[in-house]
């Protein structure tokens, strides 16, 4: 998902350095540095970005958008969390309507509601509560995500994670291709402290001790295991206690608290609303306040490659950049066979996948 300026895709620019807000910490400290949470997430290499959507929708019209009226919005545009939702980029129904990807992949965690995702490759799919799509864009693509409001008697609240995965430059112009993990293939751990309190964990990339996520797409840096990419939410109890496992040493870890008044890593206070880059080459307690815990975890091993971005793509060079605007203008990726820009499917249709051969999948 990206941002328009203006009817333009925003250009984010070249990575520069971020200075920490808190000092280097003493050797014994896993703790690395603490941030207030920005919009979107700061995130490093192998990442490129992260955002959490959280949308009080409510009833669904005919049209599978919001039966609230919509002055005083900026349609097209809308982020200002009015009423506690957002349209986004689209106009009928909320979300992103169709725009291109070159050279990286997006991981999208819904954790509730349903996003609809139609590509100009003729895939297809409706997912959601839970399921997450792992999407290469590689050589490039274009797709749709919209957020459809099945329900028309009652709220449609949506909580997702979109995380961009950067792709090594060996990578980054193989063909696109989307892998969906439906939920109940995504193992799940319940972990218990010693006084009873319960940590859930979902295991969408990487390993948890033994417990091992679905397979990520081919060419993802996630792909092979000594780059311990690794993709975590936790749910922990009020109070509750639970050990982060160690990864290898050059391992890059992020942990963003994003629910919970506070939080204690390490021998360190967290406050609510905060991003923590820890070590990764050792174990690491967590300790929930009163009132729980909510939290996504994010590790790998950098790609440390040179990295220009600009608006949709993600690539090594600024001929890269340019080459790429120009593919997209020539090809269009592979055209669009949508009827618009911003696809729904049926209100009555399920969570299910239609491949480019015509496949279909759905959630076991």
């Amino acid at each position: 998902m990206l941002e328009l300026i203006g009817g333009s895709i925003l250009a984010i620019g070249c990575e520069a350095p971020r200075a920490s807000r808190t000092a280097s910490s003493p050797a014994a400290d896993p703790v690395l540095a603490i941030e207030p949470l920005q919009t979107p997430w700061q995130t490093e290499d192998p990442f490129l970005f992260c955002a959490h959507h959280l949308d009080a929708y409510p009833p669904g019209n005919g049209v599978l958008g919001p039966i609230a009226p919509l002055r005083g919005r900026r349609i097209g545009q809308d982020f200002a969390g009015i009423d506690g939702w957002n349209m986004y980029h689209g106009r009928r129904v909320p979300g992103f309507p169709r725009h291109p990807h070159r050279g990286f992949e997006t991981v999208t965690v819904v954790r509730s509601g349903l996003l609809d995702h139609s590509d100009s490759l003729g895939a297809t799919a409706r997912y959601g509560r839970g399921d997450v799509q792992w999407l290469t864009a590689g050589g490039g693509i274009q797709h749709a995500e919209m957020f459809p409001l099945v329900d028309p008697d009652d709220d449609n609240p949506l909580e997702l994670f979109q995380i961009w995965l950067n792709l090594p430059s060996a990578s980054k112009m193989v063909e696109a291709h989307f892998s969906m993990l439906w939920a109940p293939t995504i193992p799940q751990r319940v972990l218990r402290d010693e006084a009873g309190r319960s940590t859930v964990v979902r295991v969408v990339a990487g390993t948890w001790g033994e417990t091992g996520a679905p397979a990520p797409p081919p060419a993802s840096w996630a792909s092979e295991r000594d780059h311990h990419v690794g993709i975590w939410t936790l749910e922990l109890d009020p109070g509750a206690q639970v050990e982060l496992p160690p990864a290898a040493a050059g391992v890059r870890r992020a942990v963003y608290l994003h629910r919970g008044d506070a939080m204690r890593l390490g021998p360190r206070a967290v406050p609510a609303s905060s991003y923590v880059r820890v070590r990764s080459d050792e174990p690491v307690l967590v300790q929930a306040s009163a009132t729980g815990a909510s939290l996504l975890v994010l590790q790998g091993r950098p790609i440390d490659e040179p990295i220009v971005r600009h608006g949709p793509f993600v690539m090594n060079t600024e001929a890269e950049i340019r080459a790429a605007y120009a593919d997209y203008r020539h090809t269009q990726f592979g055209g669009w066979p949508w009827s618009g820009d911003e696809p729904v499917h049926e209100r009555e249709e399920g969570r299910f996948a239609r491949r480019p051969d015509g496949t279909i999948e759905r959630p076991g």
